[in-house]
């Protein structure tokens, strides 16, 4: 059986120099697994993907990603730690250019080729078609679909690790099927890890393996 991708122990997470947002004592994340993250706002679920997408330092303990420890000299780096676990938050922030130019951007900031039908993959991934949306400027998408380009520009990363918060907030009921087949995919094609935050509890369930609970900052239910 394979190390699992993430290992947390005993680590603590905070804002500044308020109290604790959240503290996880154990918690294994396998590879190629799908973990959902239940609960109510403030409970911790941000944090938590933050601490996962090294978006956020943890205060206390011991992070393993990779086979690696995480410790300060790797924080260091934490950019490149970034490229191999991907975060898309709740708010979707799209570059002032066509569609396609946003799916390629991180795969240009990584210096990688960024061939035309790799772009048309990731789109059809999320259910747009390329030959209709790929020149598209982003001041054309409906919220719905700007949140589905979000997605495919870092389902094209191909990333061992896949964060998400929220993913089908506001998005139609056609939409939240395509997230769906999205986050199946790239656990199919790709090997990925995923984490989603979600409080559609039932759309959850039916991706993934293991669903959290958490509450004031606490893993409740679920290991």
């Amino acid at each position: 059986m394979s190390a699992p991708l993430y290992g947390l122990r005993g680590v603590e997470a905070a804002y500044g120099a308020e109290g604790t947002a959240l503290f996880v004592p154990r918690l294994d994340i396998p590879r190629g697994g799908i973990l959902g993250l239940a609960g109510h706002n403030g409970s911790g679920k941000s944090t938590l993907l933050k601490l996962l997408g090294f978006q956020l330092m943890p205060r206390a303990g011991e992070m393993v990603f990779d086979g690696a420890l995480v410790d300060a000299r790797a924080w260091r780096s934490a950019h490149l730690l970034r490229r191999k676990a991907v975060l898309l938050g709740q708010d979707t922030c799209l570059l002032s250019r066509s569609v396609a130019a946003n799916v390629a951007y991180g795969l240009k900031l990584r210096g990688l080729p960024t061939p035309p039908e790799r772009i048309a993959w990731a789109l059809e991934q999320v259910g747009l078609r390329a030959r209709e949306y790929a020149g598209r400027s982003w001041r054309r998408l409906s919220g719905g679909e700007a949140r589905r380009v979000a997605l495919a520009a870092r389902l094209v990363l191909s990333p061992l690790a896949l964060l998400l918060d929220e993913p089908t907030a506001g998005l139609d009921r056609a939409s939240v099927q395509h997230v769906k087949q999205a986050v199946l995919a790239a656990r199919a094609e790709q090997g990925a890890t995923l984490v989603i935050a979600s409080h559609d509890l039932e759309w959850l369930s039916s991706c993934a393996d293991t669903v959290l609970t958490l509450e004031e900052g606490r893993i409740v239910s679920g290991l």
